[in-house]
């Protein structure tokens, strides 16, 4: 028995973000629900944080800051200094108000989809490993090598994800998110005592 009518959810969206960012969240939708399949997670659950994940990304910034501040939603410094960040924690407010999502996990998988952070449960890196992985996205460096270690070992691929993008952001000179660097040294620690 469906809790979700996917369906309807995805009209919805598709009235509040452009046809790229659809294409995109169709793409982590499918990408999350496999790898749902692939380590016992539950799809549906990965289908609808897949499908909510970027459901503020179109929200213009200033915008974003506002709806923040009006709904007591934490603003970090980085944030401030970079409101398209926003989109996660202010996704999941929305999610919540306006596709009626009271489930707290798909809710703390789409908070944390784009910083990832220490110790995510199963879901959260599923989120966070799809919106990097999902088959349109194409720039990223070593793409092949996540994609097929996303589907071997999970804590592999997060690890190797947040690497990829520490160093992309630094590189770009973009603004670093702080929580980013917290989950990266967490994941490197981890690896590394699996590998001792």
């Amino acid at each position: 028995m469906s809790t979700y009518n996917l369906i309807k959810m995805q009209k919805k969206l598709k009235k509040y973000i452009d046809e790229a960012r659809y294409q995109h969240t169709l793409g982590v939708m499918y990408t999350a629900a496999a790898l749902a399949m692939c380590y016992g997670a539950d799809p549906e659950q990965a289908q609808v944080a897949g499908l909510l994940h970027d459901c503020a990304k179109c929200i213009p910034n200033d915008k974003k800051l506002k709806l923040c501040k009006q709904h007591n939603i934490q603003v970090s410094e980085a944030e401030a200094a970079a409101p398209y960040l926003l989109h996660a924690p202010l996704g999941a407010y929305i999610a919540k108000a306006k596709y009626d999502i009271e489930d707290p996990e798909i809710l703390s998988a789409i908070t944390w989809h784009t910083t990832g952070k220490p110790e995510m449960t199963l879901l959260e890196k599923i989120i966070f490993i799809s919106d990097y992985i999902e088959p349109m996205r194409n720039k990223a460096e070593h793409l092949p090598q996540i994609r097929q270690m996303a589907f071997h070992d999970l804590d592999m691929a997060v690890y190797m994800t947040l690497h990829d993008t520490i160093l992309y952001l630094e590189k770009e000179k973009a603004r670093l998110d702080n929580q980013s660097v917290v989950a990266y040294n967490y994941y490197k620690n981890l690896i590394e005592k699996k590998e001792a």
